[in-house]
This record gives C-alpha cells, structure tokens and sequence, in this order.
C-alpha cells in the first residue's frame, strides 16, 4: 500500500511537488497562522480568493489537530473556484481528512478531481485507493473492487488483497460475471476466486482443495502469494462442516401455520441444494409436544450438530437468556429482551422493526430531516413506529405529527391529520396494501402530493397488479429480494437459490412466500453458523436480503429498495458516482431531492 506523511503540512508540499510548480501563499505562511482569521477574509473576497483563504484555514486546522473542523471547511469548498495549481492539494487534504474521520462521502468528493484534471501518478494512485475503499463503506462494493484492483494492477500491493477480498465476497454470481469485460487478467484472477469460494456452499474441504488448485494455476497472482486474511481464518473451520441439523418447530398451535411455510421453504431448498450441501441430514422436532431442553436432548441423541428454531418469541427469550446453549442455534424470532445473552446463539426473523429503522437510516441518507408517522392503532403499529421514532431521533431527525390510525377505516381524515402537525419533508408509512393505496390519493387531495413517502415491505402483497398499486406510483419501499428480483438484483435469472426461488414461487400463496425465503435463509445459516461464530464480519446475500451478524449474534438484515412506477416495483436509480447508475445512497444532510415525489 502507498503510504502517505500524516501531517497536513506534508501532503501540501507533496502534493505541490507531485504538481511541478508551488502556489504563492501556503508555503509562505508560518504554521501558527489563525485559521478564524482567515475564513474571516475569505467572506470579504472575491470566489476564486475566497476559496483559496479557505483551503488556508482548513490544512491549519488540520495541522493544529482541530480535523472536524478542518474538514468541514474542506468539503464547503468549491474547488472549481480554485487555480488549477491548488485543487490537487484540496482533493488530497479532504479525501485523507475524510478517510481519517470516517467520512466516505468526503473522500468520493474529492476523487471526482480524477476524472477532471491530469493527476500525477502517485497522487493518482492514492486517490483511487481511498476513493476504493471509502465505495466499500457506502455499500457500493462493485464500483470499489474495481478501482482497488486497478489500483493494485500498476503497484502490485498485497496490502490491497482483504479489501479487494472484502467487497468481492459481498458480491452475487450476476455482478462478478458483469465484471469480467472490465478488467485484465488480475481481475479475472479475482473473480475466479471469488466464484469458487462461492461454489464451494459452504464446504470447507472443497473449499481449499480448489483454492489449492487455483493457486497452482495463478502462482504469480497477489492472493496467491498472500491468501486473503478472511479465507486463512475458514481453514479453522476444517473438520467442523454443518452435516446434521435438527429444525425445531411447533406442528400445532396458533404458529402452526407460519411454522408449516417456513418447513416448506427449508425441505424445498434442501432438496434442490442436494448435491451442493454435501449430504447434509435435517431433523425436524416438534416444539408443540416437548420441553425445549427435551428437544436439545433428543437432538443431541440424534447427532445434530446445530439447530434452527424455535419460532416462539417466548422460547426465544428465554434462550437469550441463558449463558450458554447445548448446541449452536439459529433461533427463527427475536427476544423480548435489549440484547442476546446466550453464547452461540443467533436469532434470525422478519423483523419489521428492523425495516423501520432502515427506513429512518435511507430518509435521513437522502437528505430528510422532519418526518412525520402513520402507522396502525395497535401493537404491531406503536412498536414499529416506536422503532421508526427511535432510530430517526438518533440521527438528529424531528417527527413533525405521529398519527395512529384505524387500520378497518378509511385514510382520508387521517392523512389529513398526518399533514396538520407541521411542515414533514417525508412521511413514514405503516399499512397493509388495501389501506397504504389510500394514502397518495389522499396527499394529493390536500395539496401534498410531493410530499416523498417511505414505506416497510407490507404494503406491497408481493405479486405485479399494476391496476390496484398504480394509486402507490413514487411510493419509495423495502422488501426481500425474493419479491422484487427487478428492484434488487435485475432480474429474475440473478435470485440468490434460484432453482429454489423457481420451485416454491411456482405454487406459493403470496401471504407465505416471503416465509418460505425465511426458511430458506435460515437453512443456509444455519450451515454456516461455525463460519458467523468464528468470523463476525460474515455475510450471506440471501433470499430475504444481505444478512450480517450483530455483536451480540441476533441477525440484521439489509433490504434493497424499490419504487412504484406504473403500479410496479422498479429500481430506484439516481446519482452516478463512476459513470455508470449505481443504486441510489443519497448524501447525507444534503436539501432533499425529488426522490419519492408524485409529479
């Protein structure tokens, strides 16, 4: 990796001297400049000087230690006020303060400096590498494998090899083939990597019998040299592969239902995954009719070695609550309580709290500061919303008016009172289809029809019908990509599990598929539990979103979004950060766009 002085100071005179000429007045200055004083003058000078005070007062600032400061005065900069001989010292005084202080957002600022003016190489080169990995931090980890390795093309860093690894293990078959015409023959020695650990599904012997294989045939390449330090650490897991699960789940009783898709969903993938899961055996036990301690002891009798289930919010928390359990577990719900407790316990659901604080985190991303709430007059609606209010406080956003409605009346007085409460900038919506097709109409009533509208997975039933859901047109919303394969990944032929997907989309009643998906992720969790044990930063990119585990082992999932048009789901595209439309991640704290406005 190229490495960089950390003092401000040094950067200019690199920059600077990477240039070929030195500006007038940086180098002259004395280092105990005051930085007050000089974004003083800039206010009373002209753009081009103003700029230039300000680039000043900000490399001061970062000198002095004051690097917040330092690098709000950076990113405020027009940088196409300044000379040409100043705008590469600006581009890499904010891309390092934005690497230092976490902001990716402040180094992809600064990179867009690369597509504008001839950059020296190595300035060049320390560019994209920060620009790389501050795109991995946005999620938008195809645009960053492909600058980290064309970063590493022309220095040959094996320092790059886990970064590189890091976004290429996030990615789906569809994105790493779209990858190939893109890059040379190191990225293609990456994406051949990158597919057999795929294929691999979770079989560790295999695994490294062909990581063996390409390395012999890619002796030169970087990760063959050095093996990614992620893949080094699943050689652990050799000799603990998952062959034996037992599924605890209730055959009668009020979960019978939920619990019999679910079932569904795991019997169907495990048979169409037969010959990619290695002979693994299921166990199903029936929670309904023994203690749950009676059903570890039978599931240990019978040689298991992990369990899915069980799917009652109860039994859930009191596993949560012990210190250890019998034996790994992926428990289908999540607790009463604030955290997990139990060692080697993990709790996985369709969690709509979950999709509540996505939504808040997405509004306040695209540049949203005064929501206002409508959500149903009940339970399931004040402890959604309640997770929604949280989550949006958390990131200094106001709740202008939370209205509670009654999810059997009509919307219209309602929408009325959700608009009465102050002036919203978005609105967060809770509601199953037949009331959320009321809520547009009704803004439009009252003049609000560009009010953006961001919305959980239940308004949307899961099958195209354009002449009902056109009423929901530029209604922004989360769901699984099982249900918007559009939206989430292009198309039906790029579904994580397709064979699976094809087999229980066939015949599945709507209101269950997405628990059918739930029970097909929880099946290829549960195989890979030893891996989330052993390596917390896994990931799954499964049927019902990207899967991540948290501290305290309960699952997250991250949902991709979607936007009516014509009463369909279809991707929401926006900003283009490379010259090619990657998924919309609006920059934070930005005035709000016309995303989600009805025209």
């Amino acid at each position: 990796m190229l490495k960089m002085p950390r003092g401000l100071l040094a950067i200019a005179f690199l920059a600077i001297l990477l240039a070929g000429c030195a500006p007038p007045g940086i180098v002259d200055r004395v280092p105990d400049d005051d930085p007050a004083y000089l974004l003083e003058q800039a206010r009373q000078q002209g753009p081009e000087q103003a700029a230039i005070s300000r680039l000043e007062a900000a490399d001061i600032l970062a000198r002095q230690g004051r690097r917040t400061q330092a690098l709000e005065v950076a990113s405020d900069i027009d940088d196409q006020r300044l000379p040409a001989e100043y705008r590469l010292q600006w581009a890499m005084l904010l891309s390092e303060l934005g690497e230092s202080e976490g902001e990716p957002w402040a180094v992809i600022q600064a990179a867009q400096l690369l597509d504008e003016i001839q950059v020296p190489r190595d300035a060049g080169l320390i560019l994209r590498e920060r620009h790389g990995r501050a795109l991995a931090q946005v999620d938008e980890h195809r645009a960053a494998a492909l600058i980290l390795i064309g970063v590493q093309a022309q220095t040959d860093s094996e320092a790059l090899n886990d970064p590189i690894w890091s976004s290429l293990s996030r990615l789906e078959g569809p994105e790493l083939a779209s990858m190939r015409d893109e890059t040379d023959d190191l990225g293609r020695g990456w994406l051949a990597l990158a597919n057999l650990v795929r294929e691999s599904g979770g079989d560790i012997e295999r695994l490294f019998m062909r990581l063996d294989e390409w390395r012999e045939r890619n002796a030169r390449h970087p990760a063959a040299r050095s093996v990614p330090e992620d893949l080094i650490a699943l050689r652990e897991l050799r000799g603990q592969e998952v062959r034996h699960i037992a599924v605890f789940l209730p055959e009668s009783g009020p979960l019978a239902g939920v619990a019999e898709a679910i079932r569904d969903g795991i019997r169907s993938h495990h048979q169409s995954a037969a010959e990619r899961n290695g002979g693994v055996r299921l166990t199903f036990l029936d929670t309904s009719r023994s203690s749950i301690d009676a059903l570890y002891e039978e599931a240990r009798n019978r040689g298991a070695q992990v369990v899915i289930g069980p799917l009652d919010k109860d039994l859930v928390t009191e596993l949560e609550n012990r210190d250890r359990l019998p034996l790994p577990t992926l428990g289908l719900n999540y607790g009463h309580g604030e955290t997990n407790r139990a060692q080697g316990f993990f709790q996985y659901g369709l969690s709509a709290e979950d999709e509540a604080r996505q939504v808040a985190r997405r509004g306040r991303d695209d540049g949203h500061r005064r929501s206002a709430m409508l959500v149903p007059d009940n339970e399931w609606g004040r402890r959604v919303g309640r997770a929604f209010e949280e989550e949006w406080r958390r990131l200094d956003g106001t709740i202008t008016n939370a209205v509670a409605y009654d999810p059997r009346g009509s919307a219209t007085e309602s929408t009325r009172r959700v608009l009465s409460g102050g002036r919203p900038d978005m609105l967060f919506l809770l509601a199953l289809p037949s009331y959320a097709r009321q809520v547009p109409p009704t803004l439009d009533y009252y003049n609000a029809s560009t009010l953006p509208i961001y919305a959980t997975s239940h308004l949307f039933e899961g099958r195209p019908q354009p002449l009902l859901d056109h009423d929901l047109d530029d209604v922004n919303f989360i769901d699984i990509p099982w249900q918007i394969p559009d939206a989430a990944v292009g198309g039906v032929e790029a579904l994580p599990y397709l064979s699976s997907y094809q087999q229980l989309h066939a015949d599945a009643d709507p209101s269950v598929f997405r628990l059918m998906a739930m029970g097909v992720d929880a099946y290829e969790l549960a195989r890979r539990l030893p891996q989330f044990q052993l390596m917390p930063e896994s990931e799954l990119n499964g049927a019902t979103g990207r899967l991540t585990r948290a501290a305290d082992g309960r699952i997250e999932r991250h949902l991709p979004w979607a936007r009516f048009q014509r009463g369909v789901p279809q991707p929401i595209l926006a900003i283009d950060l490379l010259g090619t439309d990657l998924m919309e991640n609006g920059l934070p704290d930005r005035e709000p766009s016309a995303n989600g406005q009805r025209n």
